[in-house]
């Protein structure tokens, strides 16, 4: 499930083709229905508006749930930046070879998270990964070690931000892993599926052009989904403008 999230164009060609099928299947099977007593095919239409509302509410249920994380994503990149901006800051309480090392290396790490927030390689970034670690490292070391030397309330507040920057970059990192659930995709898939199949034994004769028009508008509601869900292969990503900012300033 997560390589069709990661390529929503496949999500949206997938989508269109199976509900485009089950219509299909639906009027050579709505063939047998045509002489159905009236009440039967009345209790039918009730089935069949059921479930499409059903599937309407799932689409927007799950439109939400994934605007709800882009949000989020956007939310802890302005996080990221406010920390490491106020750590730079801070700096300035610390020995002043303490201090010049970390502005160093919080430049470099603002690189780096920029690059996060970019890249759709994946080899790159690992690679972005392991650097993000050692600089990490690196970075509390020389905000402890005068911590650890002189231990007093202004060089605590290094110290504090530090771990607030540390902190950030882990909360942005679990945004970034949950998506929409697999089983929510499997439930829009098959309600869809099987609101496009009673729709089809519904209609007396097949349109190539009535039957389309369903298909086509819930895939492109899928594609929507995955778009918005998917972090490095939609179009709509979260671009660290914030963080950009901040490197300018910084610069």
């Amino acid at each position: 499930m997560e390589n069709i999230v990661d390529y929503p164009p496949g999500i949206f060609a997938a989508a269109f083709v199976i509900q485009w099928l089950a219509a299909w299947i639906g009027a050579k099977l709505g063939l047998r229905l045509h002489g159905a007593p009236e009440d039967v095919r009345s209790d039918y239409n009730i089935v069949l508006g059921a479930t499409l509302t059903l599937l309407g509410l799932i689409i927007a249920f799950s439109f939400s749930m994934a605007l709800g994380r882009y949000d989020q994503r956007k939310n802890y990149e302005e996080a990221e930046a406010n920390a490491i901006g106020t750590e730079y800051v801070r700096a300035d309480v610390l020995p002043q070879a303490d201090g010049d090392r970390v502005r160093e290396l919080l430049k470099q790490y603002t690189d780096l998270r920029i690059r996060f927030y970019i890249t759709r390689d994946k080899e790159d970034l690992r690679r972005i990964d392991a650097d993000t670690m050692r600089v990490q490292s690196e970075l509390w070391t020389a905000a402890a070690r005068p911590g650890m030397a002189q231990p007093n309330q202004v060089v605590a507040l290094a110290v504090s931000g530090m771990n607030d920057v540390i902190n950030s970059q882990g909360y942005t990192q679990a945004a970034w892993l949950y998506r929409i659930p697999a089983g929510a995709w499997a439930l829009m898939f098959a309600t869809a599926i099987f609101s496009n199949l009673l729709l089809g034994v519904e209609v007396r004769r097949f349109d190539l052009k009535l039957f389309t028009v369903l298909p086509l508008v819930i895939a492109v509601s899928f594609l929507l989904i995955a778009d918005i869900d998917s972090p490095r292969r939609g179009m709509i990503r979260v671009h660290p403008l914030n963080l950009e900012s901040l490197r300018g300033s910084l610069k």
